[in-house]
């Protein structure tokens, strides 16, 4: 009898079932050298949260974050903290049905295929790789600000990026022009005119590159690839001194608080909170790094969730109380600096609190480090086992038994450019990412509400949103316009203040965000949404109109660039284009 050819599966929205996930799983875990080491407890989980979620937020963005919103930022990070919750609800539940490491890029190949699986992928690739450049340069500032205490100064060409010192001199350069001197520059503006003009040069090139962020990314690297206990162990200690410094600045800092700073509490406005939403968001991704170590969990089912949720709770209460005693010790204009907890106290002239600060500082960004790049290759590594990535990067160390080649690589993508980037550029990018995957992971959790499939032992609270979202949509919009009654009369106008173009940007967001609210609270009343997915994906689109149509662009790139590997790639290569899969088992 003539055997007739396996069938394959050519939609783009082809999807994996849980039941066949889970059953991959299992394989893997019965095979000798597969499998990844099942080490970390509920204990080591939210070290792991908290050491990605407590750093560069705490100890370096949240000054210019401040510097632009003002006290009021505290309520940034409690309205950005709810926003989270509503989206790590949903990552507990997906990570309690699918406990393996892909996070959202798993998630949403079991709720919306592969297409949209590829591309949050693909986004969680661009997240982690640019959130870690971003650690990475903040670290060395620390360090090398560290260093100069100590009286040991490093040449500037070789702590500083080659856009900044470019940007600087040329900044410096117009200054000189109109006949003042290199002194009445600003001190960063300095540093940068010196480190270009004292850099080595090759032909017509200077040679200025971030030496110690490089350094540190190689050391990280290393740490991961040896494996998970080793990097476990690690990360619990820092996390310990770092929890302990953070609450040694609140006490003291406490003392020093004059509460005449916090008035005006929002001297900017809305406007002005909402305009450090990305250096808030950026502080908060932590949660979703901690996903993807589930396969590495002792009993991931139960632990994830929970380690989510108080991963997100202790983080805020923290970030909270540092950015009121932080405004309340100094004028809110003064805190746009890269050091903002060392600054205050230097200014205070408590120089002893400084030098703690710049030394947990170092810690602590190592610690984010730490656990943004044990994350990037797991999710790496999901994505070759689907066959959307070449097969090296699911190759596990026989001896450590981690993913070491999606390592090493992930080694490279960040050490190189955090040579040449700088740290403005890459929160905003690292934002709008994030952003991204919460909304879907969201609208993946109302997908799976409309499919029979076997659910983990966490769910998302069901709250019928038919009446309660219309509901909260009036009670929001008049909030706004009792608050700011020229707000509606903005909208219909073009305030032209920062110009025709970024009037025009922002009006095209938030235009979009308003149907996408109008169509979500349709279905919400047609269909009995529940209402926390609902909240996730609305709260996050509406963060993302506040990054800033130039981020878009770049992350609209970003994408474009991964639909042309995925077509020219990923689709042909993809397990579930290959093979035909065996009766009862639809992907």
């Amino acid at each position: 009898m003539k055997q007739t050819a396996p069938q394959r599966n050519l939609s783009l929205f082809r999807k994996k079932t849980v039941q066949n996930i889970l059953l991959d799983l299992e394989a893997r875990e019965a095979s000798h050298g597969g499998n990844l080491v099942k080490n970390l407890t509920l204990r080591d989980l939210v070290a792991l949260g908290i050491a990605a979620i407590i750093g560069a937020g705490i100890f370096s963005t949240i000054g210019n974050a401040s510097a632009a919103g003002g006290p009021a930022v505290s309520m940034l990070f409690i309205f950005t903290a709810i926003a989270c919750i509503f989206s790590a609800l949903c990552y507990a539940e997906f990570a309690s049905t699918i406990p393996i490491s892909g996070s959202a890029y798993t998630y949403a190949y079991a709720s919306f295929g592969e297409l949209i699986a590829w591309i949050i992928g693909w986004d969680l690739i661009m997240e982690y790789a640019v959130g870690n450049i971003a650690v990475a340069i903040s670290w060395s500032d620390y360090f090398t600000g560290l260093l100069s205490g100590l009286g040991l100064q490093l040449p500037l060409y070789i702590t500083m990026d080659y856009l900044s010192a470019y940007k600087g001199f040329v900044a410096v350069q117009e200054l000189l022009s109109t006949g003042q001197s290199l002194a009445d520059a600003t001190s960063a503006r300095q540093e940068a005119y010196l480190a270009w003009t004292t850099a080595p040069t090759l032909g017509s090139l200077r040679l200025i590159g971030d030496i110690p962020a490089v350094g540190i990314t190689i050391f990280i690297t290393w740490l991961v690839y040896i494996g998970i206990r080793e990097s476990k162990n690690a990360s619990n200690l820092m996390v310990l001194l770092k929890v302990i410094v953070v609450l040694l600045v609140i006490a003291v800092g406490a003392f020093y608080v004059n509460t005449d700073n916090w008035s005006p509490f929002a001297p900017n406005g809305v406007s002005g909170v909402l305009r450090g939403v990305s250096a808030v968001f950026f502080a908060y991704i932590g949660f979703d790094a901690v996903s993807t170590t589930a396969e590495e969990c002792k009993n991931p089912r139960r632990d994830l969730p929970r380690a989510m949720i108080y991963t997100l709770i202790i983080c805020t209460i923290l970030y909270v109380l540092i950015t009121l005693v932080l405004t309340g010790m100094v004028n809110y204009t003064e805190l746009a600096v890269g050091d903002p907890l060392a600054y205050v106290f230097e200014k205070l002239d408590l120089r002893f609190m400084a030098g703690i600060i710049s030394v947990s500082a170092v810690i602590a960004m190592a610690s984010v480090l730490l656990v943004f790049q044990l994350g990037q290759p797991r999710i790496w590594m999901s994505m070759s086992r689907d066959g959307l990535l070449p097969r090296a990067f699911a190759a596990i160390h026989p001896r450590y038994k981690t993913p070491y080649i999606s390592t090493i690589i992930t080694g490279f993508v960040v050490g190189i450019p955090a040579l040449f980037m700088n740290l403005t550029t890459v929160t905003d990018l690292t934002s709008i990412g994030t952003l991204f995957a919460f909304v879907l992971v969201s609208g993946g959790v109302l997908m799976l509400d409309r499919q029979n499939i076997p659910r983990g032992r966490f769910r998302v609270p069901y709250f019928n949103g038919k009446w309660v979202l219309p509901g909260l949509i009036a009670v929001t919009l008049t909030a706004i316009l009792v608050s700011d009654p020229g707000a509606l009369a903005r909208f219909f106008s073009l305030d032209t203040t920062g110009g025709i173009r970024t009037a025009v940007e922002h009006k095209i967001l938030l235009v979009g965000f308003i149907i996408v609210c109008a169509v979500m609270t349709y279905l919400t009343f047609t269909r009995n949404l529940s209402l926390i997915p609902v909240l996730g994906l609305l709260v996050n689109l509406y963060l993302m109109t506040e990054v800033g149509l130039n981020n878009w662009k770049w992350f609209l790139v970003w994408l474009l660039i991964g639909l042309v590997v995925y077509f020219a790639y990923s689709y042909r290569n993809s397990k579930l284009h290959r093979f035909q899969q065996p009766p009862g088992l639809k992907f």
